[in-house]
Parts: structure tokens; sequence; C-alpha cells
């Protein structure tokens, strides 16, 4: 499931990621590609371990322990591996498919997402693609929105032909392994709520929640 979410941080987080960014010192984006994703890795990174990258680190992550659309159709177990890229004139990140395993915990990639930290006026290029079976769609959202889709996926970052995109991107481990049974959830915590706030605690809705959490139950990892 891909899904967008828009105004995932706020004018202000943005305004103030965006300040440090502008100040921050980058390094080659190699330093953390898989050994075949290297050959394709064209941009930089944020240096991993400082304190300003911890702190961009916890705002990006609070905002989805704080957001309700992504916590019910992620059910994430763990979000990890938070970086910050930026993509100048003439870089890109060629055809890939993400490390399945990551970090020192080998934390499973069963997520991806990418927040887009400035405007796409700001440059020219620099979409992401996101293949599927039989065709791909391309993404270039607004500042502060955010994007997710299966780490499965194959997908790239086309070339910047102008100015500077910058992004943070990460991972989940999902308490739910498989996606088409994060999707069945997802539906049903959708229909569970609908029925709660038009008809309040109903027998449909208690034999719906009594289905959600037995299946819950069933497939957590």
């Amino acid at each position: 499931m891909i899904f967008t979410i828009p105004n995932f941080l706020s004018p202000e987080e943005l305004h103030r990621i965006g300040e440090i960014l502008q100040q921050a010192e980058f390094v080659d984006g190699k330093l953390t590609a898989g050994w075949y994703a290297k050959q394709v890795k064209h941009n930089q990174q944020l240096k991993g371990k400082t304190a300003t990258t911890t702190t961009l680190r916890k705002l990006v992550q609070g905002a989805f322990d704080c957001n309700p659309l992504f916590q019910t159709a992620v059910r994430p177990r763990k979000i990890h591996s938070i970086l910050f890229s930026r993509y100048d004139e003439g870089m890109s990140y060629g055809r890939h498919a993400d490390n399945a395993l990551m970090g020192a915990e080998f934390w499973r990639s069963d997520v991806s997402f990418t927040v887009f930290l400035n405007s796409p006026s700001d440059y020219d290029g620099g979409e992401l693609a996101i293949e599927s079976a039989d065709d791909e769609k391309s993404y270039k959202l607004d500042a502060g929105s955010a994007i997710v889709y299966p780490s499965s996926t194959l997908h790239r970052v086309d070339p910047v032909i102008r100015g500077t995109r910058f992004v943070a991107v990460g991972w989940v481990q999902s308490l739910i392994r498989d996606p088409s049974q994060r999707e069945i959830l997802f539906d049903l915590e959708t229909v569970r709520r609908s029925i709660f706030a038009k008809e309040g605690k109903t027998t449909e809705f208690d034999l719906l929640s009594k289905s959600v959490a037995n299946l819950l139950r069933r497939w957590a990892d």
C-alpha cells in the first residue's frame, strides 16, 4: 500500500529543519548504501553521529509517532535508520530496492518513507519514481508532506537538473510483517472508527473490535 500524508510536518517544524540543513555538514551518501546500491547512489547525507542529526531524527520520528494515519496503516514496531539527504544539480539515486535488514540490530525494513523538506519549486527533476508490476508512478510532493511505500518495491530518484532537493528518508519494522494483512487491518480499523463516529459503541462496533484484536493476536510479529 502506497499513501501520502499532506502537511505531515507543521510549518514551524519545517522551518526549523530547513534552517538547520542549510548550515549542516553533509557527506557522501554512498557511505550508507548497500554494496550494489553504491553504484547508483549519487547524493549527500547529513553526518550520522552528531547532536544535530539526533535532534532532527527525533523531530521526524515524533511526527510519525503522533500521526494517526501512519500508525493505523503501518503498525510500527520500530522506526529506524532515518537519514537526511541532499540532492544538488546532477545528483540522483538510480533504480534499487532497499536492504531487507538495517543497522547493528538488523531491524527489518517492511515500509519505507520519504518526507519532502523543501518546496518542489526549489528544484527541477528529483522525482521519486516507484515501480509496480506493470507501471510506475512519480512523486514530487509539497514541503512537509510524506509518502509511505513498501520497502520491497523497486524505486529511484530522478536526476535533479536545477536547484537542491532536501528529504528525510527512513524505514519501519512493522508489527505486521505481511503487507496484505496490514491492509486488511487498516480497512477494518477505518470502518470501525467510522461506525463509532456515526453511531457510537454499537454491536457492530464491538464485533469489529473483537475481530481486529483477534487478527492482531494471530498476525503480530
